[in-house]
């Protein structure tokens, strides 16, 4: 199972390679197919955009854009499970900046635990009891001026760390919801 926690180095590097294949597909524009190769489907999702994210932040990163106003900000809030009762709740959060120089200084504030954040959709948006994003299961991506962060946590039943980390790194891989193109028809 992949979520179990029986920790051997072979579930470690099925999970690596799940994650990489499922950061392809989320590239490709493949949603459903990113978490298909992590063992899961998407069970809901509910999207929220916004123009400003003074308001949508706490900390250090509160603070940022207090002289750094971001472009866009569009998050994502997915539930996903094995179809055995294990279930994660995945954050994810796509900010747009004027220049890579603002959006690479928001990432060495945005990486350090503890700085701040912009604060996740909550899973009350999913129908879920309301779950407390830690940002130990993190994963980021950049693209020109676009930086994605996505956050991964346990909802029902038992994920490890292994497989919460790679969800929220294949998360980070996801195209903006505006960019999302159709899913391939499959036979």
């Amino acid at each position: 199972m992949l979520g179990s926690s029986a920790g051997s180095s072979a579930g470690s590097s099925s999970v690596a390679a799940r994650k990489v294949d499922g950061q392809k597909a989320a590239k490709r524009g493949d949603r459903d197919g990113a978490w298909q190769r992590m063992g899961m489907r998407r069970l809901d999702d509910r999207v929220r955009r916004q123009v400003e994210c003074l308001s949508a932040s706490h900390g250090e990163v509160r603070e940022f854009f207090t002289h750094t106003p971001c472009t866009s900000l569009d998050r994502m809030v997915i539930a996903v499970g094995d179809g055995a009762g294990n279930n994660a709740v995945v954050s994810v959060a796509w900010v747009g900046f004027r220049t890579t120089r603002d959006l690479r200084a928001f990432k060495r504030i945005e990486d350090r635990q503890g700085s701040g954040d912009i604060h996740p959709l909550g899973a009350s948006l999913l129908g879920l009891a309301d779950i407390t994003f830690t940002g130990h299961n993190y994963g980021t991506d950049i693209d020109r001026t676009t930086i994605t962060i996505a956050e991964a946590e346990p909802a029902a039943g038992h994920l490890d760390a292994a497989t919460l980390d790679a969800l929220a790194e294949v998360a980070a891989y996801l195209p903006r919801p505006d960019l999302v193109r159709p899913d391939p028809v499959r036979p």
